[in-house]
């Protein structure tokens, strides 16, 4: 029981969840980007390739026909997968830098913010109370 305790206590922690959170987050954000790259990037660099940008390759070893006419044992190095997965990669990351960047910012703001000023002491208070009884 002291386990589960200690272990609801962690996973309640305010850190832990706005973790969990933001994990959630990045994972919806990537899919988002994911599509933005397939559908509006990959198209208008494929433009400069005049083919299908996903779809570059580069067959590195000829296949042989089998029996049912199918062609089996080639072999591609794939560049244009891994370009587009390298071009997600940099726009989550910028973005995840940008978000950073402004949540520093903000914290920035809270500590330059005007501390209260400081009230009297207790001894200061005591000392204005007597200098006041004695006149």
């Amino acid at each position: 029981m002291k386990m589960l305790k200690e272990f609801k206590e962690f996973a309640m922690k305010g850190n832990l969840v706005d973790i969990a959170v933001g994990f959630v987050m990045g994972a919806a954000f990537k899919e988002v980007v994911t599509s933005f790259t397939g559908g509006i990037v990959s198209p208008l660099i494929g433009l400069i390739f005049e083919s299908d940008f996903k779809s570059l390759r580069m067959k590195l070893k000829e296949g042989t026909l089998n029996e049912t006419g199918e062609m089996v044992g080639e072999v591609y190095l794939e560049y244009g997968t891994f370009l587009t997965n390298v071009i997600d990669f940099l726009i989550v990351a910028f973005v995840m830098f940008l978000v950073v960047k402004g949540v520093n910012k903000l914290k920035k703001k809270e500590e330059e913010a005007p501390a209260a000023p400081a009230g009297p002491t207790a001894e200061e208070l005591l000392a204005e109370i007597r200098d006041a009884l004695k006149k």
